[in-house]
């Protein structure tokens, strides 16, 4: 009996995986063309840097 060609298998998933999550991209892509905001801000409207959150308090550590 031949044994498994488990590195094939392994590759096989790989390509499986890869192929899946561009089609995902693509399609995330297509659902939303030409966002006005840009692609430097997150898809929560959140702006994005390093500006506070309003939870966190902003000054020395230790104050």
């Amino acid at each position: 009996m031949a044994t498994p060609n488990y590195g094939y298998e392994k590759r096989q998933r790989e390509l499986a995986k890869k192929k899946k999550k561009e089609e995902k991209l693509r399609s995330k892509t297509q659902r939303r063309p030409d966002d006005p905001q840009g692609d430097d801000r997150p898809a929560d409207g959140q702006p994005s840097g390093d500006a506070a959150a309003p939870d966190q308090p902003t000054g020395a550590p230790g104050a």
